[in-house]
């Protein structure tokens, strides 16, 4: 089969295909104790939030990955799933560890509850089940489910190329079965390369810990542990069950057989290592059987407590290359291949550490050879198919030749050293501080805008369910229930008509529509080329004004004047303006500080004052040093992808300076504030302070004014108050955006942040 494979496929069809991950986690306080808190309103109904839910117990979270077509993807939105939960949890860490916290006695545990549907009340009652039959601490226990298929057109071809001896769904069956049932065989070699499980709490199992020894303060382990949740101590059923995987129909047939002879209540409780998953899940016995295996959930995987996700990137990798491994490599005819497979799993689980003889075909072999006999075969699938993961099969070849690279011994380790509670405490503090300090990041999306980013964040937390539509155009989609709705940039929305837009863009128009609403707004002349804009210039001349381009945004070609400038200074700020339009307005300067006031609906739900892009000195560096520095703040980026932008160096900058007799080598005195233009939009290097709770509501009333008027209902409102504590200050109103940015509201430099992705959900009608 492989010479097949190399001849049908490229890299890059072989490493595509569906991938996702769920991941358990128990939420626990400061002390690591389980929580007892409900699990957070925030994200909504358990059963419809699609991202993030509850498993057996109320403080037992379930974080879910779409399936993505790389793994990369899946690995990045794992991770950004976790700041998004950790970010919610108050006085709560996630439990970075499969084996459990702290635990109450099983009649303290709090068992996930549902709404009082008959779909929640089944739920309910089911887990109430399995608390009286297996005991609620081994419940607790949380892992990695890592579901898979391959790419359709790799079934296809392979289909195609075959004697079709059967059809369609049959040999695609068959394909996802010989990969089944060659997980079970060789299924302890990711046991060992992932387990991460060989120490477990005083509160854990009673009859599980007495078996073992004390390594530290409450915490145990036996020589050579690998991974208790693999083993008799982890969750399994009360006898083992080997259900037929010879076909769908064999398999299903089983299943029933178990149900029938009340070993379990239903297919849920089979708690294999491997699970064939259907396109119906409600249905999924029947739905095997007519619709055929739709993929495969591996169930074996410790959660890695040195991965904030819970599992690496190149782990994962691995399991891909690991997955043509189970596809290309031939069976054996061995009759009692399941039960010897689960000895296998045992041995490691218990003793993994060890070199310990495992059992292949009824013959003995060590785990060392059996283990590197596999990953030369792998290495061949590798090297044959140009696959690229030579680095990760040596990583991976270290650990099977070393117990002392393994996650497993690392943890260990660290426990003996700081306890079981406090080593994982200590790394999950680690990570909750990770998040805070990724907050405003979408990891995986890093690309998009920050305020798309932010916005998808919002949604996926609700359980909104959020598609990316077009990347380069930050075009994404959001699903609840029936209802769908499509954003543009975060602000662009079915909210705000095309002629509002277009009213917004033109900035003669916007203060047409204003004036006639009785909203103060600067006077002004605008002229259609440069020619006529020099032949009024005495006008201009020794004035305060602004100069701006007619269609303009985030402040670009805006000359701002407020001590009048000299006919060579005001020629120049022409020429920069022209750059940017065709016609060009000039309005007189108006007095005051500006502060963007963002209007959504009805209410004002952020205002800032901005500052504009400035340096200060440590009578040292000259500006362009000072600037090089500012601009190395994680902060501060470019394309509007971090809260600040980067201070760009150019020739408006350039032009301030001049006019107050600077330049870029000028060394400012210690603390002395040198401004590099009079804007101060974020987009061109300012800083933001959020003003919200500060400026009286007279000018909030003028703000939703201002945006009615022109029927916007989200709108950025620029706003210049002489003095913003006055309620009968003087103010102008200088322009209307059609498309604001939120981030610089939700992640102010200086300030409260604002839930400004919330307020867009509310006026989309989704929460």
């Amino acid at each position: 089969m492989l010479k097949t494979m190399k001849n049908l496929f490229t890299k890059q069809e072989l490493l595509k295909g569906n991938f996702g991950v769920e991941r358990e986690g128990l939420r626990v306080d400061p002390k690591g104790k389980l929580s007892e808190k409900p699990h957070p309103v925030i994200f909504g109904y358990k059963m419809c939030n699609p991202y993030i839910t509850t498993d057996f117990s109320e403080s037992q979270l379930e974080l879910i990955t779409p399936a993505f077509s790389s793994t990369k993807e899946t690995y990045k939105f794992l991770n950004a799933l976790y700041d998004i939960v950790s970010m919610e949890l108050e006085d709560e860490y996630l439990w970075p560890q499969s084996m459990p916290a702290i635990i109450p006695e099983d009649k303290d545990i709090p068992i996930a509850e549902f709404c009082g549907c008959e779909e929640g009340k089944i739920a309910r009652e089911y887990r109430e089940e399995l608390l009286l039959k297996y005991g609620g601490k081994k419940q607790l226990i949380s892992g990695i489910h890592y579901n898979f298929s391959f790419n359709e057109n790799i079934i296809k071809k392979l289909y195609e190329n075959s004697n079709k001896s059967s059809d369609y769904k049959d040999f695609k069956d068959d394909i996802y079965l010989k990969v089944t049932r060659n997980y079970l065989r060789y299924r302890w070699l990711l046991i060992y390369l992932l387990g991460c499980t060989s120490v477990v709490h005083e509160s854990y199992n009673e009859d599980c810990v007495k078996q073992l020894d004390e390594i530290s303060k409450g915490s145990f382990s036996n020589e050579g542990a690998l991974s208790y949740r693999n083993s008799e101590c982890g969750y399994k059923n009360k006898i083992d069950l080997f259900p037929s995987y010879d076909s769908v129909e064999e398999y299903v047939n089983s299943i029933n057989k178990f149900i029938d002879e009340d070993f379990i209540d239903s297919h849920k409780e089979l708690y294999a290592p491997i699970r064939l998953k259907a396109k119906d899940p409600k249905s999924l016995l029947k739905s095997l059987v007519s619709d055929g295996i739709n993929y495969l959930e591996y169930r074996s995987i410790d959660i890695n407590p040195f991965e904030k996700g819970g599992i690496t990137l190149n782990d994962l990798h691995f399991i891909n290359v690991f997955n043509l491994f189970l596809l290309i490599e031939d069976e054996s005819s061995y009759e009692n291949w399941q039960q010897e497979a689960l000895n296998n799993q045992n041995i490691i689980a218990t003793r993994g550490q060890h070199d310990v003889e495992l059992i292949k075909d009824g013959k003995s072999i060590s785990k060392v050879q059996w283990g590197l006999e596999i990953l030369n075969k792998v290495k061949v699938i590798n090297d044959e198919l140009q696959l690229g993961y030579e680095d990760i099969i040596e990583e991976t070849r270290k650990r099977v030749e070393d117990y002392k690279e393994t996650y497993t011994y690392k943890i260990i380790e660290k426990v003996k050293e700081e306890g079981y509670i406090n080593a994982h405490l200590n790394i999950a503090k680690k990570y909750k501080d990770l998040a805070y300090n990724n907050r405003f990041k979408l990891e995986g999306y890093e690309d998009l805008e920050l305020s798309t980013q932010i916005l998808m964040k919002e949604s996926i937390k609700r359980g909104i369910k959020t598609e990316l539509i077009d990347r380069s155009d930050n075009f994404i989609s959001l699903t609840k229930d029936d209802k769908i709705e499509y954003v543009k940039q975060a602000t662009k929305t079915s909210k705000d008509n095309y002629v509002t837009v277009l009213a917004m863009e033109n900035k003669v128009v916007t203060k047409k529509i204003l004036q006639k609403s009785n909203i103060r707004v600067p006077d002004g002349s605008e002229f259609d080329n440069i020619e006529d804009a020099i032949s009024e210039i005495d006008n201009f001349t020794n004035k305060p004004i602004v100069i701006k381009p007619k269609s303009t945004n985030f402040g670009t070609g805006i000359s701002i004047f407020p001590q009048g400038a000299s006919e060579e200074d005001v020629t120049s700020a022409f020429e920069i303006a022209f750059k940017y339009d065709t016609t060009v307005l000039v309005e007189e300067f108006i007095n005051g500080k500006e502060y963007r006031f963002l209007v959504i609906g009805d209410k004002v739900v952020g205002i800032l004052h901005r500052v504009p892009a400035n340096a200060v000195g440590d009578g040292v560096k000259s500006i362009r040093e000072l600037i090089e520095i500012k601009n190395q703040s994680p902060l501060r980026g470019k394309g509007y992808k971090t809260p600040l932008e980067k201070i760009d160096l150019d020739e408006n900058a350039a032009l301030f300076l001049k006019h107050r007799g600077l330049d870029f080598d000028y060394i400012p005195k210690k603390d002395e504030v040198v401004y590099l233009r009079e804007n101060s939009n974020i987009s061109t290097g300012g800083d933001s302070i959020d003003y919200t709770d500060d400026i009286p509501q007279i000018f909030k009333d003028i703000a939703v004014k201002s945006s009615q008027a022109i029927g916007a209902n989200i709108c950025g409102v620029d706003m210049m108050i002489d003095d913003y504590a006055n309620e009968n200050s003087e103010y102008g109103i200088i322009e209307l955006n059609f498309n604001p940015a939120i981030h610089i509201h939700s992640y102010p430099y200086i300030g409260t942040e604002r839930e400004i992705a919330k307020e867009i959900l509310d006026i989309l009608e989704f929460i």
